[in-house]
């Protein structure tokens, strides 16, 4: 009989295969659920709702840093995004490039999650400005945040306030209350409330106008492609049967194939009708989402070294506290 366990996680072209059944683990027969990042992670810190499940990077290593031993990662990251370059600001603030955001009022839905984590490192390892120089509301509620779920509290020097039940960034960033904001989520779930589509107002630009041109900056600076969320299972689960774990990475990694197969048939499309030079094609055709330590062993290190130096842990968190002992050579 086939272990059977439920997962919870986001759909996209990396985990499609997993929902619809294409690729299936060894011996486990899992019980998909699709839920928006932002409830799964509140339900799971909470309620542990889920056998298995995507988790925000940041949260893990803050869970782990305070004690709570009831997950294990494995090396599946399920999203990737230069997020400093999702940063929006009002137009009328005087914020025209980075150095701008000191003193300014910024939004964040989650003050420990791990797109924010990301974005204050790079703007303060890339462009000098610090968690403490800027002045942070906070959206979500303790009741339906991250932050209460792991008993995280402001790190000293920076500013953290709560944003009112009966107000949102949205609107905050619309009406001239906030400044700009790390990340905006308007997406329909139990945990974001705002609604306003920020980039279609004229009061608002991003700070980064040619986004893409910035991630490739920082990418070919650095070498990091920032890593948003890994997966977990409960570490009773893995315990009693260890041989999951691996079952579940191979899963993964299939899955991850049939998508980088899919995209280079794509290519071979756009190649063979000469929208696209070959030189481009070369280019494409290299994968770049890995799963595993070995691949991301440094954009792993960088973030557990952001969590350390912005408040958020105590100690930096060595990824064998992390992940499984059995995927530490993959």
């Amino acid at each position: 009989m086939k272990l059977q366990l439920s997962i919870g996680m986001s759909v996209n072209p990396r985990t499609r295969p997993i929902f619809d059944g294409a690729i299936t683990a060894d011996t486990v027969d899992l019980l998909p659920s699709a839920v928006h990042p932002s409830e799964l992670f509140w339900r799971q810190l909470r309620f542990a709702d889920f056998d298995v499940s995507e988790m925000s990077l940041s949260s893990l290593m803050i869970a782990v840093s305070k004690g709570d031993d009831r997950w294990i990662g494995l090396p599946i990251f399920t999203t990737r995004y230069f997020f400093h370059t999702r940063i929006l600001v009002r137009a009328d603030s005087g914020i025209d490039q980075p150095a701008d955001l000191k003193g300014k009022r910024v939004g964040v839905p989650e003050y420990q999650q791990t797109a924010a984590l990301w974005a204050r490192g790079v703007l303060e390892h890339e462009f000098g400005v610090k968690p403490s120089d800027m002045e942070f509301w906070m959206e979500r509620p303790p009741s339906h945040s991250h932050r209460a779920a792991v008993g995280f509290e402001p790190p000293p020097g920076v500013i953290i306030h709560q944003i009112p039940p009966d107000k949102n960034i949205g609107g905050m960033m619309a009406s001239g209350e906030l400044d700009a904001t790390l990340l905006y989520l308007r997406h329909d779930n139990l945990v974001d409330r705002s609604r306003i589509d920020l980039l279609n107002c004229p009061e608002i630009k991003r700070l980064f106008p040619d986004p893409v041109a910035e991630g490739t900056r920082y990418y070919r600076k650095t070498g990091l492609y920032p890593i948003n969320h890994a997966m977990v299972i409960k570490r009773h689960i893995a315990e009693k049967h260890p041989w999951a774990i691996l079952n579940l990475f191979k899963a993964f990694q299939r899955a991850n194939e049939m998508a980088d197969t899919q995209r280079r048939e794509h290519i071979e499309y756009h190649l063979a009708a000469g929208l696209i030079a070959p030189e481009a094609g070369a280019a494409l055709a290299k994968p770049v989402l890995q799963h595993g330590i070995a691949a991301n062993r440094a954009t792993l290190e960088t973030a557990s070294r952001y969590s350390q130096e912005q408040g958020l842990t105590p100690r930096r968190i060595e990824l064998e506290q992390l992940f499984a002992a059995s995927t530490m050579l993959q």
